[in-house]
């Protein structure tokens, strides 16, 4: 960087975007704000006030205390423009509600409806169906003739093909989960957003609720053996689920499930190909592939944040937080913490232990974990093998977003055998 950063600038770049499209410049800030200021005050303009909270530790605090610090009602760091427009949604009953948005007692009793759909007994009756869709994406890494935009070809596809498998939706569908999911991730991005307002994001929302309504009444005419299934006809205390809950609850699932999976498969090659040496032993010794997963989970850290509100006045690492305020959980500082990693910018395949906090902890840890690593490795296992040399065949992008994202383009030139 061309000139030292202050620690209010550094503040000020978890609420930019750009910041996360740009990871050297992100990492500094992260790293400043953890030696300098770990729980710090940020007063972005276009957002409301809240704490950054930077380091592994006190992430883990605030998360495991869930009944001080409250999912609701800030939920994401979004502008004041989009936190004004979510609170008429949420007087109208017409909310995003999904798990990561409740507390308990609700969250665990809806989280309980798909819980057993992502039980490691579930797991090991897809893994077939998983290993027979990583051949089918390597395989088509080589109908692509030894060059492709790996993100865009290979990485969006694989996932989502799985989780909305698991949900029961027809193929001739995914297209259009794929378009709207990235939109709604996306709505930072001028590449992959589909306007600039918080209306136009609410409207890709919108759309979402309109095709799962219709796949809810779909669901409870004909019921199916599938996840869609389950979520439509789940009762809590006895009474079917609102419809806006059913539809968050489908779209947390249909998101979430490939989105975040999509950028940890691409920003691990990236990582293989940046870090030669790490390739090569990751290759030569498959065995090395569940550590070798989670570091990949690590060193992207899909998921960058999430918010939440004091339900009381408390404290944390000794900073005063007045009731009502928000904090936001910085997982990808949490991830290179040197307090917790030995040499946390050190790509190592081999990481053992490693404590990362990419899916979370506490209540809201990630449902679709297991999954998420199954179809990693499965994609890994599969490719590596067959992969004789790749190389970068132009530069990387990184969305920019402050909530769900990683790269959207990774231009690679390859030999598979």
């Amino acid at each position: 960087m061309s000139r030292t950063l202050s620690v209010h600038e550094a503040g000020l770049m978890v609420a930019d975007p750009a910041s996360y499209a740009d990871e050297e410049r992100l990492h500094a800030a992260l790293t400043l704000l953890r030696k300098e200021s770990p729980v710090h005050r940020v007063e972005a303009p276009g957002y409301n006030p809240f704490w950054a909270v930077t380091r592994h530790a006190d992430v883990m605090e605030v998360e495991r205390n869930n009944q001080l610090f409250l999912s609701a009602p800030r939920t994401l760091l979004a502008t004041a423009e989009m936190d004004a427009l979510q609170a008429q949604q949420r007087e109208l009953g017409m909310e995003l509600r999904t798990l990561v948005h409740m507390d308990d007692p609700q969250h665990r009793v809806v989280r309980a409806i798909g819980a057993d759909w992502f039980r490691p007994k579930a797991m090991r009756a897809m893994q077939a169906r998983i290993d027979e869709l990583a051949r089918q994406y390597v395989d088509r890494m080589a109908e692509f003739g030894g060059e492709c935009d790996f993100v865009q070809q290979v990485a969006v596809h694989y996932p989502l093909y799985v989780i909305l498998s698991l949900l029961g939706l027809p193929e001739s569908d995914f297209s259009r989960m794929l378009q709207l999911t990235q939109e709604l991730f996306g709505g930072q991005d001028e590449e992959l957003r589909r306007g600039e307002s918080a209306q136009d994001q609410l409207q890709t929302l919108f759309e979402f609720f309109d095709y799962f309504n219709g796949l809810t009444a779909a669901r409870r005419a004909n019921p199916t053996d599938d996840l869609a299934s389950a979520i439509a006809n789940a009762k809590v205390d006895g009474e079917p689920l609102s419809d806006v809950d059913i539809a968050s609850y489908y779209v947390i699932v249909a998101t979430a499930g490939h989105d975040t999976t999509s950028a940890t498969i691409s920003g691990g090659l990236e990582a293989l190909i940046s870090h030669p040496d790490q390739f090569e032993r990751l290759r030569n010794d498959l065995s090395l592939l569940p550590k070798a997963t989670d570091e990949m989970i690590r060193w992207v850290t899909p998921v960058k944040e999430f918010m939440r509100t004091a339900a009381q006045d408390t404290e944390v690492a000794g900073v005063p937080i007045a009731e009502g305020e928000a904090v936001l959980l910085s997982y990808p500082s949490a991830n290179r913490d040197e307090d917790v990693f030995d040499d946390p910018f050190t790509f190592d395949v081999g990481r053992d232990p490693n404590r990362h906090l990419a899916f979370g902890f506490g209540v809201h840890y990630c449902l679709g974990a297991a999954l998420a690593r199954m179809e990693i490795q499965a994609l890994y296992r599969e490719l590596l093998p067959r992969l004789r040399s790749v190389e970068l065949a132009g530069t990387p992008r990184w969305t920019a977003t402050t909530f769900v994202g990683g790269l959207k383009h990774l231009p690679i030139r390859y030999t598979l055998g």
